[in-house]
């Protein structure tokens, strides 16, 4: 099952790096689902939907772990699941929902 789904795919120039840490940008509300999440950027006002409450997980978590895959590995995200999870982490930062940890 795909880990995000807001009709939106990650750009070929993307700069999502999840060899760095990242955290949810500053203007996104969180709001926890039975399905997942909701995020609302207050900045841009785009909405994103969390399709499963691991991504949700792993969102949270971000600005705990040193990079992406730390969060991945401590929310169970391994092996073949990864790159599903790694896409949509990607469409995050595209859409500014995520933004680098060392960003304002």
């Amino acid at each position: 099952m795909p880990a995000l789904a807001v009709g939106e795919q990650a750009g070929a120039g993307s700069a999502f790096d999840p060899a760095l840490g990242w955290r949810l940008h500053p203007q996104v509300a969180v709001r926890p689902e039975p399905f997942g999440a909701l995020l609302y950027h207050f900045g841009t006002r785009k909405l994103s939907f969390l399709k499963n409450r691991t991504i949700l997980a792993v969102v949270e978590s971000l600005s705990e772990h040193a990079d992406v895959r730390s969060a991945l590995r401590a929310a169970g995200v391994e092996g073949p699941q990864e790159p599903s999870y790694l896409h949509a982490l990607g469409v995050l930062a595209d859409s500014n929902m995520l933004i680098q940890k060392d960003s304002q």
